[in-house]
Formats: C-alpha cells, structure tokens, sequence
C-alpha cells in the first residue's frame, strides 16, 4: 500500500506535459484499464489507426528499473512483474534448474506499447520467424479469468526442444503479484 501510494504521489508531482519514465504494473487496481489507455494514446497518435485494430506489442529489456533515464517515445515501460515457471536470461526465457527452490524472479523492465493489426496477411519479417511464448499476465498467484490481465511475448531460446509449447507445459505466466 506505501509503494502504491509513493508511486501515485510521485506521478502528481510531475508537470502536466510530463509522465513518470516507467510504473509499477502492481501498483494499479485495474492494470487492464491502464493498458487500454496507453493504447488508446498510441491510436490518437498516429493517423489512420482506429483502437479496434490496435494490439499490445512488447519487448523485454536487459535493464532494471534504476537504470532507465527517459520514458520511451511511443508506450511505457513497466517493472514489478514477477515470471513464475521459469526465468529471464539476456532477455530470453531459461529453465529453472532442478535445485532452484525459488519459483518466481522478478523480471527486468518491459517496454510496452501498441501496433495496428490490419490482417493484411504480410508475410513475418526475419525478426518475427524467432520462436515467442505468449505468457499470460495475473494480477494475483490464482490463475483465474478474474485476475488475467493480458498476454505478453516472450523470446524462446533458440533450438526445438525449447518452443513456446515447452513453456506453456510448464505453466509459465507473469505475476503482478506474488502474494
């Protein structure tokens, strides 16, 4: 409740034109609200896009939270997501290993943000053929439709043994929360 108040009283702090250069994801009651609006700005900011056919794209970062200077131009950096299931390396998804007693790590900062998906059908571009897994986002441990939040890519590694479907067996997701 303290970091959620910090983080709120921060943000009023700022001038009107100004944003906080990344935010706590755990910190909002309804983080599925504060996407939509991201998204909704990105569709006002270019010409042409109507919200219907705007979709969430994201990106892992190597970076944490103290290292970031500004807010990117386009979206928003979040931090405070937890990956249960397994974890980050260099940006790309790691087993856990066997002696590892800790379920969940804490992920490095995500720049979000929208794109338009228009279904044009365009063939993948190279970066696109590299294999992702599409976690879910909870707010909460309990992995209820009540708690999901939204769907965010993560790399795979390369190789065939560790595709997206070897991650969704081992029921990886993204925390808001870990209590």
């Amino acid at each position: 409740l303290y970091a959620r108040n910090e983080q709120y009283r921060s943000w009023l702090k700022l001038d009107k034109d100004s944003r906080p250069i990344a935010f706590w994801m755990t910190g909002f009651f309804n983080p599925q609200g504060f996407l939509t609006a991201m998204r909704q700005e990105v569709t006002r900011a270019n010409q042409g896009w109507s919200l219907d056919n705007v979709v969430l794209t994201n990106k892992v970062t190597r970076m944490d939270r103290e290292m970031l200077k500004d807010p990117p131009r386009e979206g928003l950096y979040v931090y405070g997501l937890y990956i249960e299931g397994a974890k980050i390396k260099n940006g790309v998804l790691d087993e856990l290993k066997a002696n590892e007693k800790v379920l969940t790590h804490l992920m490095p900062v995500i720049h979000i943000s929208a794109e338009a998906d228009f279904g044009t059908g365009a063939a993948p571009t190279k970066q696109d053929r590299r294999p992702v897994y599409y976690a879910p986002v909870y707010k909460k441990p309990r992995r209820t439709d009540r708690n999901f939040v939204c769907t965010l890519k993560l790399e795979c590694p390369p190789g065939e043994k560790a595709g997206p479907d070897v991650w969704a067996l081992r029921g990886v997701a993204l925390l808001c929360d870990t209590k």
